[in-house]
């Protein structure tokens, strides 16, 4: 299976330009693409989606464990001629100082793929070999086969970049993108992107492969991809194939919340789970008949006027809540339950209602980063947390998860995730696959009602 890392130096190197813009021109050589990205983020892949046309999968080897990072990545290349995995953040940056915990090169070594890196050859030029060599050498069961350079002043500042990191290092290098090509992607999920800038995206990732084919040699990318099949891991879910059979639970998918590990979907539904989206913008009510209900991340306060006018949906899911039936949110899905969004402005929006408190918003990042969880119950999970807002505590307010967080040394801890009826919602955002012991537990809360 042909496969391949498009790694970086740093943050904003360029990696996910060059990633999409490879994605894009592959897929438009005809070529069945399969793409993932390295860690949590949930904004790459919806832009991976968009210029392969297939759905983008996030692996985390700190949220999950080694086995199931080879598992989950045989599982969705399956059928497809080459796998592109962005990488994030800088190579060797992931969980705290750890390089071999959530990293690009440590997901690298994981599925035995070779890397691509993408260097910044703004102001250097021999000084490139140097930098090259540093990602060599720190840790050298990193298989790394290439060079790519962005924002390089033209050919020839190119050759002198290529001819001394060639000579010196003995890695091809396989191209570049010249400076201020204008084609630079905006920070937002496409959910967020309205309908004329997706059509200029259309036209920035045609420009993109212009660019790529010009600029980029993909045939030598794709013999550096060509290295053998790994072993593909047992299936850690294969207890809970099908068992699940029967249960409707509703998911809320629209442009206020559309964060979802696409594993997490997937495996819901060979779980047997019929997943019914509904709009909690558009809608008047939820889908008949549910057994449950799941409630994502997004950006609820960016549509909190919509989220708001729509009294319909919002009084139809508190009465389902208050008759009991379950539910699970993350981060946004939390924030709808409470009975309002208060902005930066101090103004509220009135939301579900479910949960007797506020959220509200921030002009800073609250809590960011991996977490350690473990629930009401005792089960323990890994999540992680963006989030630019705030529950309003109470003494009123019943927590469901512990939260600890560790670096090289303890960093603090605390109580999130409010649990009222058969209701679990908090800020972390959970992968399944980190314990699925988490997963069942919902599920079973919808086995009991739906047989109640």
């Amino acid at each position: 299976m042909k496969r391949i890392v498009i790694a970086g130096t740093h943050s904003g190197c360029g990696k996910t330009t060059l990633s999409l813009g490879i994605m894009a021109a592959l897929t438009r050589r005809g070529k069945k693409v399969a793409p993932f990205k390295v860690g949590p983020d949930y904004i790459d892949p919806s832009f991976h989606k968009f210029v392969t046309g297939n759905p983008s999968y996030n692996l985390d080897s700190w949220l999950l464990d080694n086995n199931t990072v080879k598992y989950l990545f045989n599982k969705g290349n399956q059928n497809m001629d080459i796998s592109i995995i962005e990488g994030v953040m800088g190579m060797y940056d992931g969980f705290g100082i750890d390089k071999s915990n959530g990293s690009t090169a440590h997901v690298a070594k994981v599925i035995k793929a070779p890397v691509i890196l993408v260097v910044e050859g703004n102001a250097m030029s021999t000084s490139a070999a140097a930098l090259v060599m540093g990602y060599m050498m720190y840790d050298k069961d990193v298989d790394l086969k290439g060079v790519i350079f962005n924002k390089v002043c033209g050919e020839k500042h190119y050759e002198m970049m290529r001819l001394v990191v060639e000579r010196d290092l003995g890695i091809k290098c396989l191209g570049y993108l010249p400076k201020n090509i204008g084609v630079s992607l905006q920070s937002r999920h496409l959910g967020l992107i309205p309908a004329d800038e997706v059509e200029e995206l259309s036209k920035k990732t045609d420009m993109l492969v212009e660019l790529v084919e010009k600029y980029i040699d993909l045939d030598a990318l794709e013999d550096i991809a060509n290295v053998g099949d790994i072993e593909p891991g047992a299936n850690p879910a294969k207890d809970i194939h099908m068992k699940y059979k029967g249960l409707k639970i509703g998911i809320a998918m629209d442009t206020a919340f559309s964060f979802y590990y696409e594993h997490n979907l997937q495996l819901m539904k060979e779980a047997g789970v019929q997943l019914l989206p509904f709009s909690p913008i558009k809608d008047t009510k939820l889908p008949d008949e549910l057994d449950g209900l799941y409630i994502g991340g997004g950006f609820p306060e960016i549509f909190a006027e919509k989220l708001e006018e729509n009294l319909s949906m919002r009084k139809n899911i508190k009465e389902w809540l208050d008759k009991g039936l379950p539910a699970f949110a993350e981060c946004g899905g939390l924030m709808y339950l409470t009975k309002g969004i208060v902005d930066l402005q101090g103004k509220c929006h009135e939301m579900v209602g479910f949960f007797d408190t506020k959220a509200m918003m921030t002009n800073r990042l609250n809590r960011f980063g991996y977490v350690n969880i473990e629930t009401k119950t005792g089960i323990r999970i890994r999540g992680h947390e963006f989030h630019r807002s705030c529950i309003e505590e109470n003494d009123g307010l019943d927590y469901y998860y512990h939260i600890s967080k560790y670096r090289e040394k303890f960093i603090g801890e605390w109580k999130c995730g409010l649990t009222k009826n058969n209701v679990v919602a908090g800020y972390p955002h959970i992968h399944f696959y980190s314990n699925l012991d988490f997963l069942e537990e919902f599920l079973n809360k919808c086995l009991d009602y739906k047989g109640r």
